[in-house]
């Protein structure tokens, strides 16, 4: 079951990303941002679905009108979606902010300030150390 639950996954991420990209960006022009479906994760009777999406957007006030429009158009995504998937149930979709890349890039400066604050430790500590 599980197998089968990835498989589908994967493929609605694939077919919900092209829609994305094509019918919706032609329907909305105001979807503004690069769009990316970085996970679906179909419940296991495939009625509903939770989609992770990253927008990469100019502004903050940008980002959360393109989250508006994709959640706005949710039913429209899940109607071209029972167009080309072969199932019995397309899922109900629900979309929802994926911040691991905002996560790891805080994490990513978090660790460069570290390393960057151990280095001027040491270095201080052998300048002190050679000018006695």
């Amino acid at each position: 079951m599980s197998r089968r639950t990835d498989r589908v996954d994967g493929e609605l991420q694939r077919e919900i990303a092209a829609i994305l990209s094509g019918e919706l960006k032609n329907r909305r022009p105001d979807l503004k941002g690069m769009i990316s479906v970085t996970e679906v994760d179909a419940a296991p009777d495939f009625k509903t679905a939770k989609v992770y999406v990253s927008v990469y957007a100019v502004s903050e006030e940008e980002k959360k009108n393109t989250f508006s429009i994709l959640r706005e158009n949710a039913g429209l995504v899940r109607h071209e979606l029972a167009k080309v998937m072969r199932m019995r149930t397309v899922p109900a979709l629900t979309f929802l902010e994926d911040r691991s890349m905002a996560y790891g890039s805080h994490m990513d400066a978090l660790f460069a300030s570290l390393h960057k604050a151990e280095e001027e430790t040491d270095n201080k500590d052998e300048e002190d150390g050679s000018g006695n």
